[in-house]
């Protein structure tokens, strides 16, 4: 029988999206905070804004919160949370949700718009490995337009404060713990919890095709490396816009 979704569902699952986030990364709003702060720098308050690998929605969501004439072209390629980004901005047509894979050069290819004024995305690309993390970014120079901005929030030590960015990961570490001490899942525990909801099943089975039950290696590299890449595609301004402990924002202005 097929389901019936509703609202209610899906902020259900937003909050439980959010909290089990959180446990990973206790300064998850001041993140996502910044990655607006860089919209409305470059595009003012009425952006279109591309919400790359976005997930659940979670950017998407607090744009349209803090600037309600702003556009979202949401993308991602896991189906599980699709569902939810899906059934979260139903009805909403400041959002257009695309399926793609980042890791296929044709993705840029299913956008239903461009330029856009800004990319932005959080704690996600570090499942592309190099080369096509590198490769994106040149992807990015051609989808963003000439003043506009792609920004990267995501765990970016900074190589060049060895071992003050030692310390800093050991406070961070310790405020996770804190947060996890109240029994949140954590990310293979919220995973075993969307299986077991009857409207994602056959979501997640697709996804366990694509994914192979789960994502590829991470790659972290130094903050450093991503201004680089950013360089390297052609950005004429680059570096670091906000940071706190081993968490980054870098971000280029075309």
């Amino acid at each position: 029988m097929e389901q019936t979704l509703d609202q209610t569902w899906a902020e259900a699952w937003q909050r439980s999206w959010d909290e089990q986030q959180e446990g990973y990364m206790p300064d998850r709003e001041l993140r996502l905070q910044a990655l607006l702060d860089v919209v409305e720098a470059v595009a003012g308050t009425a952006p279109l804004v591309l919400d790359l690998a976005c997930g659940t929605g979670s950017i998407s969501r607090r744009l349209l919160k803090r600037f309600p004439e702003a556009r979202s072209i949401a993308v991602d390629v896991d189906p599980a949370l699709l569902t939810i980004a899906r059934e979260t901005f139903a009805g909403d047509d400041r959002v257009r949700i695309v399926s793609a894979d980042l890791s296929d050069p044709d993705w840029v290819l299913q956008l239903p718009e461009v330029p856009v004024d800004a990319v932005v995305t959080a704690t996600a690309l570090h499942w592309l490995q190099a080369p096509t993390l590198h490769r994106l970014y040149q992807e990015l120079y051609r989808v963003v337009r000439p003043g506009g901005a792609v920004a990267n929030v995501d765990e970016m030590a900074p190589a060049e404060l060895r071992t003050l960015g030692d310390g800093l990961s050991s406070i961070e570490e310790r405020r996770r713990a804190a947060l996890r001490s109240d029994g949140r899942p954590d990310w293979n525990s919220w995973w075993d919890v969307v299986a077991a909801d009857p409207a994602l099943v056959d979501a997640v089975a697709e996804r366990q095709v694509i994914f192979g039950g789960n994502h590829a290696a991470e790659f972290m590299p130094p903050a450093s490396w991503h201004e680089q890449a950013l360089r390297d595609a052609g950005f004429s301004e680059v570096g670091v816009a906000w940071r706190s402990g081993p968490g980054a924002m870098v971000a280029g202005v075309r």
